[in-house]
């Protein structure tokens, strides 16, 4: 059940996705002044080392956001000059060595009355979270729960300040983990209709895999809700030899509304930066 860790893949091309769509939505959400409370289910362990035993051993960083950052910032879409320089204010000088993880990215663009809410229940992984996260000092602003986050979540919603931005992106490592997702979605959404609901998920051979964005999508159309699905695929699954996750989605309910506009010009530069062979891909939809 634990063997899973994120450090082998942190900075790889789906973390830019899941990472680029978090930065947007959150400055988007932290525009109004009432308070935001962020839940992160799957939080690992908040930063990462590029240059540590596990990122160095899988490589992926170097598929990713390293291959994105050798890029004039210039040439890039807005959205995605914001995703850098969130990775490049954990880092000194022209090389990326840290790699913040979704804790830290949501702490950076919080407010001091926001509330961020992280969920870890990998022993090793919670121990790492808890001590990355000292560094931030941010007293009560921040919790670390050493819990099941598809069960933690229910007790924060609905929130006290009546707003809340819900990430989750499990390893799925458990097939079971694709039907807790739909579920925990389908709860939330009855405890607290007008939250934002950001789910990520990896498109692989599994037909979890491919009935997940199909079922959360009949899930916010039945809901009165607006969606947005994006997904990045770089290379095909059939013809990998290094093996590696060939695309992976994101599927968000009540999404920003600027949002799929601000996809659309960086979803092909992803691909052209990030495809590692002629099947790199990618689609944007939305809806409701």
């Amino acid at each position: 059940m634990f063997s899973y860790r994120h450090a082998f893949h942190a900075g790889n091309h789906a973390d830019v996705l899941k990472h680029a769509v978090l930065i947007a939505t959150l400055q988007y959400l932290t525009q109004k002044d009432a308070a935001l409370t962020v839940l992160d289910t799957h939080a690992g362990a908040g930063l990462y080392r590029l240059d540590g035993d596990y990122a160095s051993k899988s490589g992926e960083a170097s598929e990713g956001v390293l291959k994105l950052a050798a890029t004039p910032a210039e040439e890039l879409a807005p959205i995605l000059q914001e995703y850098l320089a969130m990775v490049r204010s954990f880092n000194q000088g022209a090389n990326i060595r840290n790699y913040p993880g979704s804790p830290f990215i949501s702490q950076a663009l919080l407010r001091p009355h926001d509330k961020l809410k992280l969920f870890e229940l990998h022993p090793t992984d919670m121990r790492s979270l808890a001590g990355n996260v000292t560094q931030l000092e941010a007293g009560r602003q921040l919790a670390v729960l050493h819990e099941d986050g598809f069960e933690g979540v229910k007790k924060f919603l609905p929130p006290v300040s009546r707003r809340a931005l819900l990430l989750c992106d499990p390893s799925y490592e458990l097939k079971t983990d694709y039907g807790r997702v739909l579920d925990m979605v389908a709860d939330s959404l009855k405890r607290f209709p007008t939250g934002t609901y950001a789910v990520w998920y990896p498109i692989i051979p599994r037909p979890e895999a491919h009935d997940l964005p199909r079922r959360l999508k009949t899930m916010a159309v039945k809901a009165g809700k607006s969606w947005l699905h994006v997904t990045l695929t770089v290379k095909s699954n059939k013809t990998s030899e290094r093996g590696g996750l060939p695309a992976s989605g994101m599927f968000i309910i009540s999404p920003p509304f600027q949002l799929k506009e601000q996809l659309k010009p960086a979803m092909p530069q992803l691909v052209k930066l990030l495809g590692q062979d002629g099947n790199a891909t990618f689609s944007l939809e939305s809806g409701g």
